[in-house]
């Protein structure tokens, strides 16, 4: 086995090698001028290789994922399994309004083409079962890291309610707060526009209690800004915010703080100052799963 990685993720790539024992190689890039990238993998490879890359970003990154498992397959890798702890383009799974491209269904198309199995985090996943259902004919796993940051949360605010800021959230804020022996409840979003969000508290009681907002993405902040107003209008003591995929475009960090967060913790699946969660353990334990079955 061999655990292949790009440059960009080399912290969670070097973790996940120590912890399975495995060899660890990086694909090297040169971008040109024009925007192309050159890509050189090692000249032979294993028959067994991951490939560990992470989509936030996923514009820039699909070309250069799509191009380096053809090249695995050349090199040796006749058994490819992509790990992906973000996996962009699962939001869009139905056609909303007449005319829209359905990018989970063909970016799952593409991934089973190219790849034999697929492992992510906390997919966005609501009108599918499982991942399985994305990837025709592959092997989908979706890990979910809401009992860990459930776990963090318990460590460092024992009693605190986990409030999911919408509904799509509820169900890793239930797991977690299950796992944990913590109260959970879930508020109700109205989204006007990609900046414009509206969000309603449930009836639970936040007064003087310690909040934390629990989301499987952080991506302009607004839905957790709004939802921590409001919990801090209904007097909460402390508002915290807990994400498996720390994306936090442009000023949403900021945002999220000014809207009186306290503190963000976010799992170590897109690389953040935040990260306060490891989702190695979890993904060594899954690869190493999928390897005893492909024996």
């Amino acid at each position: 086995m061999m655990l292949l990685a790009f440059d960009d993720e080399l912290p969670l790539a070097r973790g996940l090698a120590a912890a399975l024992g495995w060899p660890l190689a990086v694909v090297e890039r040169h971008r040109f001028p024009d925007g192309e990238t050159r890509l050189r993998l090692p000249p032979e490879l294993p028959a067994r290789v991951v490939l560990l890359r992470g989509l936030q970003d996923p514009n820039a990154k699909l070309t250069e994922l799509l191009l380096t498992a053809a090249g695995a397959r050349e090199l040796g890798a006749s058994q490819l399994t992509l790990v992906s702890p973000y996996l962009a383009y699962m939001r869009q799974d139905i056609e909303f309004t007449p005319g829209e491209v359905v990018s989970q269904r063909h970016l799952g198309h593409l991934l089973a083409a190219a790849f034999d199995a697929v492992v992510t985090v906390d997919p966005h996943l609501h009108r599918v079962a499982t991942l399985d259902e994305v990837l025709p004919g592959r092997c989908g796993l979706a890990l979910s890291a809401a009992p860990l940051l459930g776990a963090h949360v318990a460590r460092w605010l024992p009693g605190a309610l986990l409030l999911a800021p919408d509904e799509e959230a509820g169900q890793w804020v239930r797991a977690a707060a299950q796992a944990h022996g913590l109260d959970c409840a879930v508020c109700h979003k109205q989204r006007n526009g990609d900046h414009d969000v509206e969000v309603a508290l449930p009836d639970a009681a936040v007064a003087g209690r310690a909040v934390v907002l629990l989301d499987d993405v952080a991506s302009t902040g607004r839905t957790l800004a709004a939802a921590a107003r409001g919990a801090l209008a209904q007097g909460a003591a402390s508002v915290d915010v807990a994400v498996t995929h720390a994306l936090f475009v442009g000023d949403a960090l900021a945002q999220v703080h000014a809207a009186g967060v306290r503190e963000v913790w976010s799992s170590d699946c897109v690389p953040h100052a935040s990260n306060a969660v490891s989702v190695v353990p979890m993904l060594a334990a899954a690869l190493r799963k999928l390897q005893e079955g492909a024996r």
